[in-house]
């Protein structure tokens, strides 16, 4: 699957897949969440798994109308001000919360499409870590080199790309699919880049 076919088959999801894409991006993005609050001591780890696991549940049962307005609410209250911090694990910590108010507000409003942002915003995570990383003294051209070659940019496109067509082929959510989905997504509890709640 090329770039242009992964943009047009993202484009087409809808309904449960796109809410399944975007809170499984969530879910690789999750330990990112997790390691900085350990490290600020925030004791908010739990609450935020929990949060994302009731997020995760919403693909079997239909949530109240008052259930996803409460959620986003306390998503709110459990992210990180950016400014409030000078440690770069703000960042994709911040990024995981975005990704996973816009699988909620799919699922509020699920006329908007959000997947293809939400694939962008995930992506650019891996991105701006690997620049920050790796890519310090490179000219642009040095910069667009590593990004092609490097192994978080290629597992975080091939996350991607198999989540899509594992999406594409399903009829319906059903409780396995979802279960094999999750542990896809959750990938032993090593984030998109690259840092793993086990560490």
């Amino acid at each position: 699957m090329n770039a242009n076919q992964f943009l047009k088959a993202v484009e087409q999801l809808h309904g449960w897949r796109e809410f399944a894409f975007i809170v499984a991006l969530a879910e690789r993005g999750f330990p990112n969440y997790a390691l900085f609050a350990d490290a600020v001591g925030l004791k908010t780890g739990a609450k935020m798994r929990q949060l994302l696991d009731v997020t995760w549940e919403m693909l079997q049962q239909e949530p109240s109308e008052s259930a996803i307005p409460q959620l986003l609410t306390k998503l709110e209250a459990l992210s990180p001000d950016v400014n409030a911090y000078d440690a770069y694990g703000v960042y994709p910590a911040f990024d995981f919360c975005r990704l996973l108010e816009q699988a909620l507000l799919c699922r509020l409003n699920p006329d908007r499409h959000r997947a293809t942002e939400a694939s962008q915003w995930a992506t650019a995570t891996v991105v701006s870590f690997i620049e920050v990383s790796d890519g310090e003294a490179l000219d642009e051209d040095e910069l667009v080199r590593l990004l092609d070659q490097h192994p978080l940019m290629k597992a975080d496109k091939a996350f991607q790309r198999d989540l899509v067509l594992a999406l594409k082929r399903q009829r319906t959510p059903l409780e396995r699919f979802v279960d094999e989905l999750r542990d896809m997504a959750a990938n032993d509890g090593i984030s998109n880049i690259g840092i793993s709640l086990q560490d």
